[in-house]
């Protein structure tokens, strides 16, 4: 639109002036005595020689019109033409201003028609002429083009081109607009366009900022709307016109497509999309986020999307991480749940907009997917599903070797992990640091047979920088059943006596009575006390290997075998240790 000077963005208002109407100075002498036919003629003829394909209105009496025309004699000698001038003729039709034959000739004209009016003498200037210009009596031709035409009556005329499906909001006074035109005056002359400026035009409506058709006619619309609106000159810029490109009494055309719209009062705007069931938690300030965004402007135009990095946006919610529109329409969120936020641009990113995607005053859309959330302060959320019939007396605990199966997803259903994907239960220590720590406290309290379902937030899984194949940031869902359960030994043991250990263990351990307990005898002996029930090796295991580990703690000289002196429990040299440092 045309700018008039600060606030930039705004269409100069000019005040509508009372019409002066141009007056014709009738003078001259006689009638005319020819027609075309060799006869006089009675009225005036009119030949349509250009008439426009589509005809909204046609000149009446009492219309004000705009027009351009030559004036000849029959002989084709010109007396007058407003192309001479570089002026429009600008007139009220059929109130006596005009000679009579213009008058009648005028009449049922449609903008942009081209007419040859042949005017008889009695309907132009009669008998008199006009002294110097127009001879008595005389036939006068003229083409005329009609240019505008409009009436006191007249209101803003609005046409809608095209209606979005989707109408979130429309247009109400003192909404904040953002939108897209061609103007052009009624025979299609333009005069001004926003494209060529490569920005939209950006106003308050009614407010005083736009002409006063403008105003009305952008009332009602929907974001992604196109419309025709045509205003005529008192509710445009009147008389006066607008500088060089809008004439005076014009009447204008604006072919508009609303890009967005919104209202400084406005807050966010939330529209679920999706729930899922069994919503047990919503987001709060505070928590740690991690979901999927489709960014789009009002007119539907994509700005920025999670999907095309293929990686989640991961964010703390309420803490002023994110715009605070987001900020506020991610809070109150499922898990799972899909959402549409729509931001006011005062809470998103202004005036000024951010780089070359996002424009000042933009009103932005998120089409949300909420992956998860989890909070720093979580703990495991723990879930039984089943439990075995039979009692159950003892459950796992710090220590045990435990056997199990496991499932493992992301909690939007992404599947991770299985034991059963290697036919064999999965196989940990508790409390021995070799499953992630959620896990190993989920395990916890299990009954053999029990299955139960963890939900395991990062912090106690693989925390910001994830693992091979499970992103950063992911809360882990668990389904776990445990198939069995030993009890494990304490800290620092291998192996654990059921019963107090022989008197003299090393005249056991010496089986062939030579003085010495090489390797293999050492191992033969703690395998037979295995079997006979009186010890047992840390489970979970390689039996050689443990009973390899025994034997080099116990040759203390490494000489690849035990002597009497070499031989010491670990009870007892804990108890040694306990009073070296005394």
């Amino acid at each position: 639109m045309l700018r008039a000077g600060p606030p930039s963005h705004t269409l100069l208002r000019l005040p509508l002036l009372q019409l002066l109407l141009l007056l014709v100075q009738a003078v001259g002498r006689g009638l005319g005595r020819a027609s075309p036919a060799g006869g006089p003629l009675e009225d005036v003829v009119i030949e349509r020689y250009h008439i426009p394909r589509v005809c909204p209105r046609e000149v009446q009496m009492g219309d004000f019109v705009r027009y351009h025309y030559n004036g000849t004699f029959e002989d084709g000698k010109k007396f007058d033409s407003s192309y001479d001038r570089h002026t429009l003729v600008a007139i009220v039709v059929g109130v006596g201003r005009l000679i009579t034959g213009m008058d009648r000739g005028l009449m049922g004209m449609c903008v942009n028609e081209r007419r040859r009016l042949i005017v008889p003498p009695h309907l132009g200037y009669g008998s008199i002429g006009v002294a110097g210009l127009i001879p008595p009596d005389a036939t006068l031709y003229f083409d005329v083009v009609l240019l505008d035409v409009w009436n006191k009556e007249d209101t803003v005329q609005v046409s809608t081109l095209l209606r979005p499906p989707h109408c979130p909001r429309m247009v109400q006074d003192s909404d904040f607009v953002r939108y897209h035109y061609n103007g052009t005056l009624l025979d299609g002359t333009a005069f001004d366009t926003s494209y060529s400026k490569g920005g939209t035009y950006d106003t308050y409506v009614g407010s005083g900022w736009l002409i006063k058709g403008m105003d009305q006619g952008l009332l009602g619309m929907c974001p992604g709307e196109r419309r025709k609106i045509i205003i005529p000159p008192f509710l445009a810029y009147g008389e006066k016109g607008y500088g060089t490109v809008i004439p005076s009494q014009a009447s204008l055309v604006f072919h508009v497509l609303l890009i967005d719209v919104h209202n400084p009062k406005d807050t966010v705007q939330l529209e679920t999309l999706e729930l899922p069931p069994g919503c047990v938690r919503r987001a709060v300030a505070g928590d740690f986020m991690r979901y999927h965004y489709n960014g789009s402007l009002m007119d539907g135009t994509l700005f920025d999307s999670s999907y095309s990095r293929n990686h989640t946006y991961n964010t703390y919610v309420g803490q002023g991480y994110i715009i605070p529109g987001m900020d506020q329409g991610l809070q109150g969120s499922c898990m799972g749940e899909r959402r549409r936020i729509t931001i006011p641009p005062h809470l998103a990113y202004g005036e000024n907009g951010t780089g070359d995607k996002i424009p000042g005053s933009a009103v932005l859309i998120f089409d949300v997917h909420v992956i998860d959330f989890h909070n720093p302060a979580d703990p495991v959320e723990i879930k039984t599903l089943s439990r075995p019939l039979e009692t159950c007396n003892e459950t796992a605990k710090l220590g045990d070797f435990v056997r199990y199966h496991y499932n493992c997803s992301l909690l939007d259903g992404t599947r991770l992990f299985s034991s059963h994907d290697y036919g064999a239960p999965q196989e940990a220590t508790l409390g021995a640091h070799k499953v992630i720590e959620g896990l190993d406290t989920g395990l916890q309290g299990m009954c053999v047979g029990e299955r139960r379902q963890l939900v395991v937030p990062p912090h106690l899984a693989h925390g910001e920088s994830g693992a091979r194949g499970v992103p950063g940031s992911a809360v882990l869902l668990f389904e776990v059943e445990l198939v069995s359960r030993e009890d494990g030994l304490p800290t620092g043991y291998l192996f654990v006596w059921h019963e107090d250990p022989p008197g003299n263990l090393f005249e056991h351990m010496d089986l062939n009575k030579d003085g010495e307990v090489p390797a293999e005898e050492f191992s033969t002996f703690i395998k037979a006390q295995v079997s006979e029930g009186k010890g047992r090796l840390l489970p979970g295991q390689d039996p050689e290997k443990t009973i390899g580990d025994m034997f080099q703690n116990q040759d203390r000289n490494q000489d690849g075998k035990i002597t009497a002196e070499e031989l010491k429990l670990k009870s007892d040299e804990d108890q040694e240790r306990v009073h070296e440092e005394l």
